[in-house]
């Protein structure tokens, strides 16, 4: 109760992060940029597979913390495309919302 899953899309990345907003903290974070996704992210065919794969990351990282119902923050990016399937693969690795 109270974490927000925010997205920043750029040209060539998209990341995430969930934040507590009670305590105005990031809790759990993945982007395209993580050297521990890399190898994933390399095989992937285009930028919206390698968005599913950011959402995939971030809902395992967010059970490890025991988080499975977060609000989502698209910041202001229209919901399709990358934004989407980075909620996608979110949801398809476990978060609720």
């Amino acid at each position: 109760d109270g974490f927000r899953l925010c997205v920043y899309r750029s040209n060539r990345h998209i990341e995430a992060q969930i934040i507590n907003d009670r305590e105005g903290k990031t809790v759990v974070s993945a982007s395209s940029n993580n050297q521990s996704l890399r190898k994933n992210i390399e095989s992937a065919e285009s930028k919206i597979k390698c968005a599913e794969i950011v959402g995939k990351a971030l809902a395992e990282r967010a059970k490890e913390s025991e988080i499975t119902r977060v609000v989502f923050d698209r910041n202001g990016f229209p919901f399709r495309g990358r934004v989407k399937s980075l909620a996608d693969g979110a949801r398809e690795g476990g978060l609720v919302f």
